[in-house]
């Protein structure tokens, strides 16, 4: 009997058990591989189904059709008619191919001729752009040391208006990118040869910190502090509070050196410049103010900025202190010149619609941090003020965010807990279950972690790979564990981490230290009873 695919007397004979054909074993074999199936009946077909046959050795007859010449001339004839016939297979494949590539060369062309066109048109509106700003008074001189301050609005002429009455912004000019880059290769610089302070507190003296002192800073009919910075050169200490005030803290002395009012809402946020006597405050009130020292202690507004139509959450002071950036709910941040008060970008996300709740440098200068509503934290280029990277993965608000002054990590604040990630390889490498997290911090030697919720944790940093250990949980009444305060909504990090400052909803500030630090145990009963 012969093989129902090859038509010859097989070697190694096997038999169907479905259809009782009769197969050369490597082919079905081969032809079951590859299909599945029956190459007779079309049948499912696998190799259990086929079973070898006990038969005698075979000899094959040799074919009589290559016996003799004619019928070698009769093979090679085939064997040509089957090369001829593949050959136009093949060029008619090559005539396909070169009709496809001739088309995707055509919408290519079609593709670059669109692009010229509209940077063309792109080219021919900034020009016209040009024109309409050539007709706008300039922006207003810088404020210096001496000059004196306007306590209120920008004047009218101070806006740059268009032809809509919409404010333009004349944007980051390459003098200002410059700057940035130059001051962005001087940290990075400075930051390889960084050494950790001798004067650092240690893990075990954090381990043991305790409540020094507590201070009511702000009205009692609308409790709450909402921010907080420290200006470490004079161990200061600022809060915004739910009363629309800002207060000034002269830590060791516990007492109140000024209280800065303006805002007609919450301060939601409250930065230092650098160690100048500049504060920035930021308000649900829709503005962004600038304050100075005038000498006496006391502080006036030296700027309003409008720039914003919704709650203004957060304000971030660049490493040059020359620049800030203010973030807001109305899905814009705005990039600011602190002297003139000269809004000099207004930057939305045109690809999806969020709603920015906290923002940070990086400590090089170059990229920002922002947080939203939306629960994405993203990375923005400061030079282009495109959105470079996204970190998804929180639930909730993000309500902080903080770089770390090595330069590689961030951590996140949200509803969820905390998060951390690793700046080189875009990815969350740590989280922290933490209910409601309202803030998140790096002490300024990135040797320290502190996060703010129900209650206070400070943690050891380490590296991607290493586990964060946990130091200490605050407060801690010698080991009652009592919670002192209804809800902690800032933790900053004194100079050296030689304490923790926590402001909460109950309006006070609390200093936690080392018991018998004099210093940070200083009286506070005037504050107390004022």
């Amino acid at each position: 009997m012969n093989c129902a695919i090859s038509g010859e007397v097989p070697e190694v004979p096997v038999v169907s058990t479905k259809s009782g054909l009769l197969f050369e074993r490597r082919l079905i074999e081969t032809h079951i591989s590859d299909y599945g199936k029956c190459p007779v009946t079309g049948e499912p077909l696998t190799i259990d189904d086929i079973v070898p046959i006990k038969t005698g050795k075979v000899l094959k007859p040799k074919l009589l059709h290559t016996a003799s010449i004619p019928g070698l001339l009769g093979t090679f004839q085939n064997e040509w008619d089957g090369l001829m016939l593949s050959n136009f297979a093949l060029e008619q494949q090559l005539h396909t191919a070169r009709q496809e590539l001739s088309h995707a060369l055509y919408q290519h062309d079609s593709a670059c001729r669109v692009i010229a066109r509209l940077k063309k048109e792109r080219d021919e509106a900034r020009q016209l752009l040009a024109e309409v700003e050539r007709h706008i008074p300039a922006a207003p001189e810088a404020v210096t040391a001496n000059a004196p301050l306007s306590n209120g609005k920008r004047a009218a002429g101070d806006e740059e208006t268009g032809p809509d009455a919409k404010k333009l912004c004349p944007g980051i000019s390459a003098d200002i990118i410059t700057e940035l880059t130059d001051c962005n290769a001087a940290l990075s610089q400075k930051r390889k040869k960084r050494q950790i302070p001798e004067t650092l507190a240690s893990i075990d003296a954090l381990g043991r910190f305790t409540q020094l002192s507590s201070h009511p800073l702000h009205k009692t009919n609308k409790p709450g502090i909402c921010s907080m910075d420290i200006l470490y050169s004079k161990d200061v200490i600022a809060t915004g509070g739910v009363d629309a005030t800002a207060v000034i803290f002269d830590r060791p002395s516990g007492q109140i050196l000024s209280t800065l009012t303006g805002h007609s809402k919450k301060v939601t946020s409250v930065k230092f410049v650098g160690d100048s006597d500049l504060v920035l405050t930021a308000s649900a009130d829709k503005t962004v103010r600038v304050w100075r020292d005038s000498g006496d202690g006391q502080y006036a507004c030296g700027h309003t900025l409008n720039d914003h139509s919704e709650e203004v959450r957060a304000v971030t002071v660049h490493a040059t202190n020359k620049y800030f950036v203010s973030a807001s709910l109305d899905s814009t941040w705005c990039f600011y010149d602190l002297s003139s008060g000269l809004c000099l970008a207004k930057v939305a996300d045109d690809s999806e619609k969020v709603d920015y709740t906290a923002a940070a440098f990086h400590p090089d200068g170059l990229i920002l941090g922002t947080g939203t509503s939306q629960s994405v934290v993203k990375i923005w280029d400061v030079k282009s003020q495109a959105n470079v990277a996204r970190f998804d993965g929180h639930t909730g608000e993000v309500t902080s965010i903080s770089f770390s002054e090595n330069g590689y990590f961030l951590a996140t604040a949200a509803e969820d807990g905390v998060k951390l990630w690793d700046l080189r390889k875009l990815r969350n490498f740590r989280s922290f279950s933490s209910a409601d997290a309202n803030s998140v911090e790096f002490d300024p030697s990135g040797s320290y972690l502190g996060i703010a919720a129900s209650d206070i944790r400070l943690y050891q940093t380490a590296s991607v790979k290493a586990e964060w250990n946990l130091i200490k949980t605050l407060p801690d009444l010698s080991g009652t564990g009592k919670v002192l305060f209804s809800k902690a909504t800032c933790v900053k990090f004194g100079p050296d981490a030689q304490y923790v400052a926590v402001g909460s909803m109950d309006r006070n500030l609390r200093i936690f230290g080392l018991p018998g630090d004099e210093k940070a145990n200083a009286d506070d009963d005037s504050a107390q009873d004022s």
